[in-house]
């Protein structure tokens, strides 16, 4: 297998302990760094379903657990579990959302339901729309909710009186949506923060399910997403994320590119392999890159 690696993606694939940073940029292979140490775990004796592989779109998900069975070339009794962040979440919510006063069989509400819920919300405080639309008020909960801002941290941050309105419709929604056992796509990860954050024995019972856990496109992550991980592999410190420190696509989702630049001191000992080779970009394109990287001024 190994020989299908250049030696930067081979050193990141067979160092299978401890905290390991790999930083790559587009067309650097990436996934395949993240699918061949699936394989290698396993070849090293790793129970598949010990392994926790996480990205962001189901189709990345999809594509990685298809690529991890075709390097290993049998049927295995067991998978490892690969998925994305909201999907994981939902498995552990089913376990013990009870805990925060939820019913362990939750509705996720959908953009229709959502704005429903926000109208509504907008009534009881007697806010009209022409103040305030129900998107509007929604845009304003997703973006606290990102920032993993509840409802009575918003009312103390608002500082327009649109922002104060919004508060109010926030507390209002928030409410609605436990009263009929709901929770929105943004509660998926809140929850789950709360839950490994605040109950020690869901922590526990959470992270011990795995020995190692890899995160795909880590600078993609936001506020809970990095506690989520982080409260998952504190116990056993197998942990491999991969990442690009030059770009984060989801910034207006709360992304926080310092999470690669501050892993060093998050996990300390850490190891950091680069990828440096890039197989998706013509000859032509790098030299124009390094061209221009090399003539543009510094400031």
């Amino acid at each position: 297998m190994s020989h299908d690696l250049n030696p930067s993606q081979r050193e990141a694939v067979k160092t299978l302990s401890g905290p390991l940073l790999v930083l790559a940029g587009a067309g650097s292979g990436k996934t395949r760094v993240v699918t061949f140490r699936i394989a290698e775990l396993i070849r090293h004796g790793i129970r598949p379903s010990r392994i926790l592989a996480v990205t962001f779109t189901n189709k990345a998900a999809g594509e990685m657990q298809e690529r991890a069975a075709q390097l290993l070339g049998k049927r295995l009794p067991e998978k490892p579990e690969i998925s994305t962040f909201h999907s994981l979440c939902v498995r552990i919510l089913r376990r013990h959302i009870k805990h925060l006063g939820y019913p362990a069989q939750f509705a996720i509400y959908d953009r229709g339901d959502q704005e429903s819920v926000a109208r509504q919300a907008l009534r009881d405080i007697r806010v009209p729309e022409t103040t305030l639309r129900p998107g509007d008020l929604l845009g304003f909960i997703g973006r606290w909710k990102n920032a993993s801002i509840r409802p009575e941290e918003a009312a103390t941050l608002a500082q327009s009186d649109k922002e104060h309105l919004a508060s109010a419709g926030y507390r209002r929604y928030q409410r609605s949506l436990k009263i009929a056992g709901a929770v929105d796509f943004d509660d998926l990860l809140l929850c789950t923060e709360e839950l490994l954050q605040n109950f020690p024995a869901v922590r526990q019972a959470e992270s011990s399910r795995f020995d190692h856990v890899l995160v795909d496109e880590y600078q993609d992550t936001n506020g809970s997403q990095y506690r989520i991980i982080k409260a998952l592999a504190e116990g056993h410190r197998n942990l491999c994320v991969v990442g690009d420190d030059d770009q984060s696509i989801y910034g207006w989702r709360g992304a926080e590119v310092a999470h690669i630049l501050q892993f060093d001191r998050d996990w300390p000992r850490a190891k950091v392999v680069r990828l440096e080779e890039n197989y998706r970009s013509t000859a032509a394109i790098l030299n124009k890159a390094k061209e221009a990287a090399t003539c543009w001024p510094i400031r």
